[in-house]
């Protein structure tokens, strides 16, 4: 990326005007959104939450999510330049933007998420970012969500019209005035780790869980819905 560019996606101007773009677009959404209610009951009641989604699909919720700023929320973005500008986004969006990703600083990053968590009661994870591969759900948030006493929320974004990215994820863009879906799954509660081989077993089964609601696998492999 040539230095000037580079300049000027980092600048206040550029993160401001980013910011406003996106809660505009998104404002044209034809929004419909499922099954909310029960995780916002555990958290009202006290309880804590990790909302969590595949990559290529976020970019629908950014809009909504904004909803949740009165809980403080908590979402893990990777120290990297298209990083900066969606930790600004987040961050004006009231969620506590935490920078830092399994190839860099990704450890003192999920400390701090497990703290605020701990604090506030939710948090967001992508499960498969920054870089993949996607549909594999890494261990961050399964770590995240026994340290801080969690459940986990699925939940997935679909619209009738989108654009795809020739990414290592296949990004869905919804178009404008698309008619957008964020559904929530059930609520999962992770078991005690009652042996060495717990942790992977939870992993695997969250995979399973979560690979249906990957839209159309990337690089020509079969998709999952």
């Amino acid at each position: 990326m040539p230095s000037k560019l580079r300049l000027l996606l980092g600048t206040r101007c550029f993160h401001f005007c980013a910011y406003h773009l996106i809660r505009i677009y998104s404002l044209t959404f034809r929004l419909r959104v499922e099954n909310e209610q029960g995780w916002m009951d555990h958290l009202r009641g006290g309880g804590r939450v990790v909302l969590c989604a595949w990559h290529q699909q976020f970019f629908a919720a950014i809009g909504y999510f904004r909803v949740y700023r009165e809980f403080e929320p908590a979402i893990m973005i990777s120290k990297s330049s298209d990083g900066d500008i969606i930790a600004d986004v987040a961050e004006r969006s009231g969620w506590r933007a935490v920078r830092g990703s399994s190839s860099r600083g990704g450890k003192e990053a999920l400390r701090k998420m497990i703290d605020h968590l701990r604090l506030t009661g939710l948090a967001g994870h992508i499960l498969d970012g920054p870089r993949g591969p996607a549909g594999i759900v890494k261990a961050g948030v399964i770590e995240l969500a026994h340290a801080a006493d969690a459940v986990i929320a699925p939940f997935y974004t679909s619209a009738d019209r989108t654009w795809r990215f020739n990414s290592w994820d296949g990004f869905l863009l919804p178009k404008p005035f698309a008619r957008v879906m964020i559904s929530f799954g059930e609520t999962i509660e992770l078991s005690p780790m009652e042996d060495e081989g717990a942790f992977e077993r939870q992993r695997r089964e969250l995979e399973k869980t979560m690979l249906p609601g990957l839209r159309a696998h990337p690089a020509g492999k079969s998709a999952h819905a």
